[in-house]
């Protein structure tokens, strides 16, 4: 037994003088760690102050800046009855500008609570048409139509076309001097997010908070010709508005609209009608937004902007 024991401690004492720790339990090393979201991280609006940060994708809480509310207006607010046109049933009314410092307009129609059916065209000299529409709103009340056309190089007309039958009249006008405010949209919308290309036959879609009064829509191409389908939905399939759009020149007459979505359970969903080889630039934001109650946007399949 003394044998044995010396043994024991003549191994414990080779041991210690080795660096070996036979007898000894070994520390656990840490592990590293990722994190694992459900969610998207917080946005950068969340850094310490004084961290500098760029601005989230998508526009701003607060939805448009508020000069270029002014400089748009309200589809449903600002009508002049002075420059109102009641466009019967199966009619045609144009509106032409002989000078070429027209560099954009806005066409806005709206009826007394009916559907809304009309083509808004662009023309530019004989049987030149680089830019056209199709319009239908359910409501033509609760949500009447607004958007701006650019208008380059020289001599324009815009026609309105009532597609309905003689029961179902519009009220339409056509607004001109708008280049700084198309400019001013593209700029900010440029600014404050971030395209998503739309290739050829691909629907994308966007979802809204009833906080947002209404969408701003913005569509661009490289040049190439511009088809595009605009559908603003409540429900499973339940149109409330939809918009086709054609533009010959995608980058010199971009498509840009503002489309009202009052209530809850508004989608806005984008459909590029061209071919694989014709995709195209899509901008989605609010245009103004009623965050009184709340404590931010949600947008986008449930991701929220919170108020800055």
């Amino acid at each position: 037994m003394k044998i044995y024991a010396s043994t024991l401690l003549v191994l414990c004492a080779s041991s210690n003088v080795w660096g070996c720790s036979a007898f000894t339990s070994k520390e656990s090393k840490s592990i590293a760690f990722k994190p694992l979201y459900s969610m998207p991280p917080p946005p950068p609006s969340f850094a310490p102050p004084g961290t500098a940060t760029k601005a989230p994708p998508g526009a701003t809480p607060q939805g448009a800046s508020a000069p270029r509310k002014a400089a748009l207006g309200r589809a449903k607010n600002m009508w002049d009855p002075k420059s109102t046109v009641r466009v019967e049933g199966s009619s045609l009314r144009t509106w032409s500008f002989m000078t070429p410092e027209v560099e954009a307009v806005q066409v806005r129609m709206k009826t007394n609570g009916r559907p809304l059916n009309a083509n808004v065209d662009l023309w530019q000299g004989p049987d030149n048409t680089p830019q056209k529409m199709g319009v239908y709103i359910e409501d033509g009340a609760m949500r009447p139509f607004s958007c701006v056309m650019a208008t380059p190089w020289g001599q324009n007309t815009v026609a309105v076309r009532n597609t309905a039958q003689m029961e179902f009249p519009l009220d339409a006008t056509v607004q001109t001097n708008m280049g700084t405010a198309l400019s001013a949209a593209i700029e900010e919308l440029s600014d404050t997010s971030e395209p998503v290309t739309v290739q050829g036959g691909a629907v994308k879609t966007y979802s809204f908070s009833p906080m947002v009064a209404s969408v701003q829509i913005l569509l661009k191409t490289d040049g190439r010709p511009l088809n595009a389908r605009i559908e603003l939905l409540q429900g499973p399939n339940n149109n409330k508005q939809v918009v086709e759009v054609y533009t010959e020149d995608g980058l010199d007459r971009p498509f840009f609209a503002v489309i009202e979505s009052p209530g809850s359970g508004n989608v806005v969903r984008i459909v590029n009608t061209s071919p694989l080889e014709f995709p195209m630039n899509a901008r989605v934001e609010p245009f103004e937004v009623d965050t009184e109650a709340y404590g931010g946007v949600v947008i986008d399949g449930g991701n929220t902007r919170m108020n800055s």
